[in-house]
């Protein structure tokens, strides 16, 4: 199910795309254009220690890993990170749904990019469709699992 992280790739896409610590969809989106072959993937992140929940992340994959451009700033043992895809989208359906976002909403952001419409409200949590809500529950279940020892120590 989880496909094994490549942090050396990771950190080299890393610097290559100048990724920032806190843009996690960016990062991939620019990862995504510049790695020939990848897919672009949303969903969400759980390792060991704090927030002790599942965060909403993005990546890229490319054959049977993860490269994961906001990796460096994540500070944590690429062995204690897990990833659960939502959504995984070429780069050619990326760039359309990213030009049709900018046109219909110039306003706002394109990223992240939320499955089929319409979409449904999960409270605070996010917004997506049913593919995002099994893909927090599975982290939720793995996030609870790792991490109860360590939330009994604080």
């Amino acid at each position: 199910m989880n496909k094994p992280l490549d942090e050396s790739l990771s950190r080299q896409v890393a610097e290559t795309i100048k990724s920032k610590a806190k843009a996690p969809f960016e990062n991939a989106y620019k990862a995504a254009l510049g790695t020939e072959g990848a897919r672009y993937v949303q969903g969400f992140v759980v390792f060991t220690g704090q927030p002790y929940k599942p965060v909403e992340h993005a990546w890229i994959e490319l054959h049977d890993v993860i490269i994961d451009p906001t990796f460096p700033y994540l500070q944590k043992n690429p062995h204690n990170i897990w990833y659960f895809p939502a959504q995984s989208l070429t780069v050619k359906k990326l760039k359309a749904i990213i030009e049709e976002s900018k046109e219909d909403y110039p306003e706002d952001d394109p990223l992240p990019v939320y499955g089929k419409t319409p979409y449904e409200y999960y409270g605070d949590l996010m917004l997506g469709d049913q593919e995002y809500l099994t893909a927090y529950q599975a982290a939720e279940v793995k996030s609870r699992e790792i991490n109860s020892v360590d939330r009994g120590k604080n």
